[in-house]
């Protein structure tokens, strides 16, 4: 009896059944010219812009607002016409397409596709992804009754129409790549990335395909730098009391007490309201349809939850997640890996910057080697319980020796940044109070991207699944914890941007106040912009990019595309 995954490959290209969603014929086209990227895009719901996709709406921008009528295939005899924006559809073939123009001359149908760039110069007068995509939508023409005997490519940057032949060759070809995506929809499998291809570095979705960095864990040679280069777009922090965020166009405008400040959606990569702000309804629907997430803070910095659109459409990624989270052998594996480089990064951090006038000698010594000692013994935890007790060992001996990495005050600075141990709910000083938001903020950040590369980040390996508790992203961001909300803090003291009187107090709980939270976020953001080496694939992102690209890869490990889950340990 063939195996699956024949029966699969040799399924015909069309007859969809009922329910089942049809293909694009732009689809196609990425099949040819990528699987890949085919299947990231129309299978698992990804997309991301870049200028050469921007520069693409604008050149369909006219043929995407249609216009003109398409006669039917019985009055098409002796007409005379041009269609634009016709979209049809194949039962047969299991395809549709939208289509940029349909001219229609005696009876003849010719679909005409549009394309950014200039004519290349190969035999074919165009490439064959293009040809093929031409020929799907003669195809669908054909099976709703039209005469069809050629097709055409017009490439704006050069202004010159490029006939396409509909031979058998071509036609094969078009069938084979219809059969090829379906089939791979059908059994599930990402197809693997190319290797060491040109087409790589100008793809939008180079930095979500991750090509360079899968293949490094197959004996692949060293990545190339991350293409396209980091989003532009920011996150948005709205925490002045009674400030309304609402939509005007295509901008936001944040209006406190008739101040306004207006900025580009495009340019905003999620939205953080703290406190009594408020957002309108049309904003909220902005943003929830462009994805952008809204994430609500009480006015102390306590992070609340948050608001998204539909969002990932990606369900197999989900269901790798689950399947491993009901493992017990995977998640203690996945524990032990988060609590050692948790640990490390921590040692790191102090190795960094323990202050030579809070003493160094054998005090630093000690606490460095003892660290050193916990992250080796998270390595042979046997149970949860008992990693749970080592990284509560590791974080006593870290937060003892914290105080030695803030400049020391003396005189009359008495109502200095003291610390001698963690505590929360609520935070009783202003270190505390730091750390608290810090984790807060960044619990945000890591919930956001959980959710952008479509694993739930309410469902963890080392967290367990509580009510309203964001697990996978407590997960992930466990060995950032210090890399990026501790520095913050260390930073903001020792630089003077978070001041003492930043703070207020309510009995035993401290709190920074407007000005203060202000100045804490601008350095966080800061560290989030700022760039470092990936340890494993050698090229250089900003904190906030390489967020991402861990836990993509977390989503590649637990679809078995890759054999570990590479952690961030900086030297």
């Amino acid at each position: 009896m063939p195996h699956e995954s024949q029966l699969l490959l040799n399924l015909p290209p069309g007859a969809a059944g009922r329910g089942e969603e049809l293909v694009p014929a732009r689809m196609v086209n990425e099949w040819v010219y990528c699987p890949r990227l085919a299947y990231l895009e129309w299978v698992e719901g990804e997309w991301a812009d870049s200028g050469d996709t921007a520069e693409g709406r604008r050149a369909h921008a006219r043929v995407d607002s249609g216009g003109g009528r398409l006669a039917a295939p019985e009055e098409a005899e002796g007409e005379i016409g041009r269609a634009r924006g016709v979209t049809m559809s194949s039962q047969r073939l299991g395809i549709i397409a939208k289509m940029d123009v349909v001219d229609l001359e005696d009876g003849v149908a010719m679909p005409v596709d549009f394309k950014k760039g200039k004519r290349p110069h190969v035999a074919a007068g165009a490439y064959e992804p293009e040809r093929v995509q031409v020929c799907a939508q003669a195809m669908i023409l054909e099976d709703n009754g039209y005469r069809v005997e050629q097709g055409a490519l017009w490439y704006a940057g050069s202004r010159e129409r490029v006939p396409v032949i509909l031979d058998e060759q071509l036609r094969a070809r078009t069938h084979e790549a219809i059969s090829g995506l379906r089939s791979a929809a059908a059994a599930g499998r990402r197809p693997p990335p190319l290797r060491d291809s040109p087409k790589c570095p100008r793809c939008s979705l180079a930095g979500i395909c991750l090509p360079d960095e899968t293949n490094l864990f197959d004996r692949g040679g060293p990545p190339r730098p991350l293409n396209p280069s980091d989003d532009p777009a920011r996150p948005l922090y709205v925490q002045t009391p009674r400030a309304r965020l609402r939509k005007s166009g295509e901008r936001l405008v944040v209006d406190v007490e008739g101040e306004k400040t207006e900025l580009p959606l495009i340019e905003v990569s999620d939205v953080a309201i703290y406190g009594p702000a408020s957002v309108t309804t049309p904003a909220l629907h902005a943003l929830m349809q462009a994805e952008v997430p809204v994430s609500w803070f009480t006015s102390g910095g306590w992070f609340v939850g948050h608001t998204v659109g539909t969002g990932h459409r990606n369900v197999a990624v989900r269901e790798a997640q689950y399947r491993a989270a009901f493992d017990e052998r995977r998640c203690l594996q996945l524990a032990r890996g988060l609590v050692r480089a948790k640990v490390r990064n921590s040692r790191t951090l102090l190795r960094r910057n323990w202050r030579a006038e809070r003493g160094e000698g054998p005090e630093k010594d000690r606490a460095l080697g003892r660290l050193k000692r916990v992250a080796r013994e998270s390595e042979d935890a046997a149970s949860a319980q008992q990693l749970l007790g080592i990284e509560g060992e590791g974080a006593a001996i870290y937060f003892r020796c914290f105080e030695k990495m803030l400049v020391a005050s003396t005189g009359a600075e008495k109502e200095r940044f003291d610390f001698t141990t963690r505590n929360r709910r609520p935070p009783t000083d202003p270190v505390n109070a730091m750390l608290s938001l810090g984790y807060a903020v960044l619990t945000r950040a890591f919930t956001n991207v959980v959710s952008s590369v479509g694993l739930d980040p309410y469902f963890g390996f080392y967290h367990r699944p509580r009510h309203g508790r964001p697990a996978l992203a407590l997960d992930l961001m466990e060995p950032f914890r210090p890399i990026v909300a501790d520095s913050t803090v260390v930073q903001a003291i020792n630089n003077g941007e978070v001041r003492p009187g930043h703070f207020v107090r309510n009995g035993a709980a401290c709190a920074l106040n407007a000005a203060g939270r202000r100045a804490f976020i601008a350095a966080f953001e800061r560290r989030m912009e700022q760039e470092t080496t990936h340890p494993v694939f050698g090229y250089r992102v900003t904190m906030r990019r390489l967020i991402e690209v861990q836990a993509r890869l977390l989503a590649r490990f637990l679809q078995g595309e890759i054999a570990e889950y590479p952690h961030y340990l900086p030297r």
